[in-house]
């Protein structure tokens, strides 16, 4: 069964479509990939998700009810979190004081110990008391998840968890995913540019370039498809070409 259903959405800013009738579903417990070239509208498609912005067009449902009348400071209500492509702690305050504030979407703080605990899933209860602004990169990337944890979701939107770290920190990240999403009984939407990663870890893969979706189904079959093969490769003149046609640009900050 899907638990997240995407129809038909789509997106202008300005003459810019962002997201050209985009359709998806991610299935229940399970890990599904969403990738594509740079400006392919993955990261505002999670903006959609996550109610950060409206559509034109389409629907967003989660278990069969549509959550796009829903305000954004009630979607982790509905079981919705999600981490960010630009890390977005708050750096004067300590890791633990950054996971509590992630559980405040639930109508309810959680107690300190409820937030200890999600730590020591991410390896960090030693440094509860660090201010986040202290910690390394791939460390901040650590505290965000726990963020996201800490609110109990049933859906983890992970908007590319691995970028900036190491070869050894991306293949151990892989693993973890796979380990939280068991332990927490979820299921997991990823935008990553490593493509290793989510061919090892996802159950299935949707392809989006240019605003639409080309290709979705298991690792294997999204691999060989042609025209996932001429998104990733084809000439930038040809994208160029392609977006001046449709009149659609790359967006700023966009994965």
């Amino acid at each position: 069964m899907a638990l997240l259903e995407v129809r038909d959405v789509t997106l202008r800013f300005g003459g810019i479509v962002a997201l050209d009738g985009v359709s998806f579903d991610v299935e229940e417990g399970h890990i599904s990939g969403l990738i594509g070239p740079n400006g392919a509208g993955k990261t505002t498609a999670f903006n959609v998700i996550t109610r950060l912005y409206k559509p034109d067009s389409g629907e967003v449902l989660l278990e069969g009810s549509s959550i796009l009348k829903q305000p954004a400071h009630k979607i982790v209500r509905k079981g919705i979190a999600r981490t960010f492509q630009n890390i977005q702690l708050f750096r004067t305050m300590s890791v633990l004081e950054n996971v509590l504030v992630g559980a405040h979407g639930r109508g309810r703080k959680a107690g300190e110990a409820e937030a200890l605990e999600v730590l020591d899933v991410v390896g960090l209860r030693d440094r509860a008391q660090f201010p986040a602004a202290a910690l390394p990169y791939g460390i901040q990337k650590r505290v965000e998840l726990a963020r996201a944890l800490v609110a109990k979701p049933r859906l983890l939107l992970l908007d590319e968890p691995a970028g900036g770290l190491s070869h050894e920190e991306v293949s151990d990240l892989g693993s973890f995913i796979q380990k939280i999403r068991d332990e927490f009984d979820l299921t997991v939407l990823l935008v990553e540019h490593h493509m290793s990663l989510v061919m090892r870890i996802s159950d299935d893969v949707n392809v989006m370039s240019f605003g639409r979706r080309i290709a979705s189904g298991p690792p294997e079959q999204v691999q060989a498809d042609p025209a996932v093969i001429e998104a990733y490769l084809g000439s930038d003149d040809e994208h160029e070409e392609v977006a001046q046609d449709r009149g659609v640009g790359p967006e700023e900050g966009d994965a």
